[in-house]
């Protein structure tokens, strides 16, 4: 039997899920790039319930992904001026990952975005995450570099991704 994969746009409530996910993800992804103690930083800063509480009401976008019912990951998007859809998160369980989840889950994003004028897909990605690749496979290409300053002495060091929707 085929897995079935559907979303849900995710709202307050949804909050310990995202977060449940998260710690499942965020090891994985970030273990050999970021130190333990920047990880913590990052997590705090991202996914507390203040911050998320704060994402949400801001108008980010939150998208989760089931696979047979079963919370598999999320994404977040914020539709920006000028025909921009900034792609804030993407996040699929590690153990899923390669199985198409993420590439229906940005599908997805785009058939809702699409028809409210967004031209573009944008989004960042560390320069030492193998993610990078993904986004490729998907379409998107490196249109430059940015170092942010997030806070107590950490920076995060990521390609700006672009994709045009078409």
């Amino acid at each position: 039997m085929d897995s079935i994969v559907h979303f849900r746009e995710a709202t307050e409530k949804d909050i310990p899920l995202i977060q449940n996910l998260i710690s499942e993800i965020w090891p994985k992804a970030y273990s050999h790039i970021l130190s333990d103690e920047q990880s913590g930083f990052m997590l705090d800063m991202m996914y507390s319930d203040t911050s998320l509480n704060k994402q949400i009401s801001s108008g980010h976008r939150f998208i989760l992904t089931f696979v047979n019912d079963s919370p598999t990951g999320f994404a977040s998007y914020e539709i920006k001026d000028g025909g921009l859809c900034k792609l804030h998160k993407i996040y699929v369980l590690p153990q899923i990952q390669g199985a198409g989840v993420g590439r229906k889950l940005i599908g997805h994003i785009i058939t809702r975005v699409k028809p409210l004028g967004m031209e573009r897909l944008e989004l960042n990605v560390n320069r030492y995450n193998t993610a990078r690749l993904f986004y490729e496979k998907m379409g998107f290409f490196v249109a430059g570099e940015e170092d942010i300053d997030i806070g107590n002495g950490y920076f995060m060091n990521d390609y700006i991704m672009r994709k045009t929707i078409v």
